[in-house]
């Protein structure tokens, strides 16, 4: 499609974009082209095979774990946090459910909230990064944040409620949340390329996260846990990307039933302009018009965002190692694959 790609580099040049774009139709890709460094001080480039890690595009994948346990009958969308937290968390009231954890729709409060004006070029973690390594190591930083408001009365976006979910998991499976998440979305859709890495240990095939400060361009190693868990932080590619949607439309990783309930919509999304439509289901954003179902994410030196069609099986990805373009693009494959 050499329309597209030449609109595509114009794009990613004006925003100075690096990372890799896809786009695909039902077996064969498209476009798929990688812009810009995976490491600036070594002169390495993107390629199209190069991981990154996704933030909050991890929290589909969390979603898709809880479910998977539901579908085994660990436990329900209508059980309680406060059943399966014990003691732990005193400030989550007793009504909060599973369902309203994944639906953000909880009203707990957030040690990342987003409803605020975050500053993502700062240092926002509560606790020096590298002790976030485990799952059960963010119970202290979730600890002492007041309901926002009651249980189900409005959409209101939550890190917290993704951490929750995944000390859930974790208790309930019985394995460290990132080897859950690889026994019950990464195997099942064959994605050997996503895994929650460390990151002060990252692999050469990595892209490292930037931020530019001053001029400077600095990597983002300070600014997010050493190791994500349910709310973000794996790594992949945009060839596994492609290949969580095929598998999550065939039932591979969760039920055909449990496919139609995840993206059931369940609210509005209140933080965004109305012109959007956009929706949210159980970790999932929906497209109100077409039926079109997202994943996104960003944070520091991160930004990521792929829509996938059911209806015609396209799909188009962006993902990049800096907080910039990944919009810019999105909005335009939007528009030119509509």
């Amino acid at each position: 499609m050499p329309g597209l790609a030449s609109e595509l580099d114009a794009i990613a040049a004006a925003e100075s974009f690096s990372g890799v774009v896809r786009v695909e139709r039902p077996g064969r890709p498209l476009l798929e082209k990688a812009y810009g460094l995976a490491d600036k001080r070594h002169g390495i480039p993107n390629r199209t095979e190069t991981q990154f890690g996704i933030a909050s595009g991890t929290k589909s994948l969390t979603a898709l774990t809880v479910v998977s346990l539901i579908e085994e009958g660990r436990f329900e969308l209508a059980t309680t946090a406060r059943s399966l937290l014990g003691d732990d968390l005193p400030l989550i009231a007793d009504d909060v459910t599973i369902e309203h954890l994944l639906s953000h729709r909880s009203g707990i409060g957030d040690y990342l909230d987003e409803e605020v004006d975050l500053d993502y070029d700062a240092y926002l973690m509560p606790v020096p990064a590298q002790e976030l390594a485990a799952t059960e190591q963010y119970l202290p930083i979730l600890d002492g944040y007041p309901t926002k408001f009651p249980a189900g009365e409005r959409f209101g976006y939550c890190n917290s409620g993704f951490v929750v979910l995944a000390l859930i998991a974790e208790r309930v499976g019985g394995v460290p949340f990132p080897e859950l998440v690889r026994q019950r979305v990464c195997g099942p859709a064959r994605m050997a390329d996503t895994a929650f890495l460390r990151a002060d240990e990252l692999p050469g095939s990595v892209a490292i996260g930037y931020i530019e400060v001053d001029g400077a361009w600095r990597t983002n190693v300070f600014h997010l846990p050493v190791r994500g868990t349910g709310d973000g932080g794996i790594y992949t590619t945009v060839a596994d990307v492609s290949a969580f949607w095929n598998a999550l439309f065939s039932g591979r990783i969760v039920s055909n039933e449990g496919v139609a309930e995840v993206v059931r919509a369940r609210s509005e999304d209140t933080l965004e302009s109305e012109a959007t439509h956009r929706r949210y289901g159980l970790g999932f954003w929906l497209e109100a018009t077409r039926g079109v179902v997202t994943m996104s994410g960003g944070d520091t030196g991160v930004s990521f965002r792929s829509s996938h069609d059911p209806r015609f099986g396209v799909t188009f990805t962006a993902i990049s190692n800096t907080g910039a373009g990944v919009g810019a693009l999105t909005r335009a494959l939007e528009e030119l694959l509509a």
